[in-house]
């Protein structure tokens, strides 16, 4: 079978121990992205099966109709708004969906809030350059932590908030009101009450249709001063430009992001803000979760080669007539 792995910026997947699976077939890397459908189909003569690493590319009806050979798109985490579902199935492709891990993210955004709150990328600079001490951070200690977004990966970061003394509130969902009161976790009343009585504000949502731009600028002008905003999730729950306008404003005082609109490179102005601590979306961008995440999307490859798909988000595309052009 031919199988191409897409977006692999740092050359890593052939590392892991669980590319060894794939042994026997032909398989292509692919190290930059293509926006251009064109452009990238004509990376992919003959491919039958794309692995996918994350949302880092949209696999759209205009794609689809270049790879002609195309059978599985096996997405590493779950499969997403990113992937055009229907029009997969139009073309007789399996969409394959693998499993998430919460732990890698939620470290993440922890070391970014006492990273942020020590100035510790800031200091290690100065440090280099030959300054010493050059700021005062804050503990975290009995400060208020608010969790936007009560599900897997928010509510490991509670636990962390907990351990290190934080106050912990949490705002969402129905969904997010159970798991909060289970954990003890205060709910408040609205979003804007989350943001304007948190020091440190994490955001932890999907991003869908209902969620894109949740976070307003008028949520963002109700922190303090001297808060924190923390975003691991995705740039696009923010409303466009607000969280930069928000840091030249003084409100919040500080921003921590691993998230960008435009991937690979991020927000340049974002990016050069003295008051923004930012880091190149590798919140599951580690061994374990690599490991976990493609021995997953392999392995589902693997049974639809053999001919015993599992994990199959639209099974009508197994059976369904095969799409115009297709043999």
């Amino acid at each position: 079978m031919k199988i191409a792995i897409l977006d692999d910026y740092q050359d890593c997947v052939r590392g892991l121990s669980c590319f060894a699976r794939l042994a026997g077939h032909d398989v292509v890397v692919l190290n930059r992205s293509f926006a251009d459908p064109a452009e990238l189909a004509a990376q992919l003569p003959g491919v039958e099966a794309l692995v996918l690493i994350r949302e880092r590319t949209r696999i759209t009806r205009a794609l689809l109709e270049r790879l002609p050979a195309l059978r599985a798109v096996s997405q590493t985490g779950r499969a997403g708004p990113h992937i055009d579902t229907a029009a997969c199935t139009d073309h007789g492709v399996a969409v394959l969906s693998g499993v998430g891990s919460p732990n890698a993210p939620a470290e993440l955004t922890w070391a970014l809030v006492l990273a942020a709150s020590r100035a510790v990328a800031h200091e290690a600079a100065a440090l280099r350059a030959g300054r010493w001490q050059t700021t005062l951070g804050r503990t975290v200690r009995g400060r208020t932590l608010g969790i936007l977004g009560y599900g897997n990966i928010g509510r490991l970061v509670a636990g962390f908030g907990k351990t290190f003394g934080m106050n912990v509130i949490a705002f969402g969902r129905e969904a997010t009101r159970t798991r909060a009161q289970a954990d003890g976790v205060p709910m408040v009343g609205s979003q804007r009450e989350l943001f304007a009585a948190s020091d440190v504000l994490s955001v932890h949502l999907r991003l869908v249709p209902e969620t894109r731009g949740i976070v307003s600028a008028d949520d963002l002008a109700a922190m303090r001063p001297d808060s924190l905003f923390v975003n691991t999730s995705r740039a696009e729950l923010v409303a466009p430009g607000a969280l930069l306008a928000a840091i030249r404003a003084g409100r919040p005082g500080q921003a921590a992001v691993d998230v960008f609109e435009s991937e690979p490179g991020g927000d340049a102005e974002l990016i050069a803000d003295p008051r923004v601590l930012a880091t190149p979306h590798i919140g599951y961008v580690e061994r374990d979760s690599y490991e976990l995440y493609f021995g997953v999307a392999f392995d589902n490859v693997l049974a639809l080669a053999a001919g015993a798909p599992v994990n199959v988000v639209n099974p009508e595309a197994l059976s369904g007539p095969a799409a115009p052009g297709r043999s």
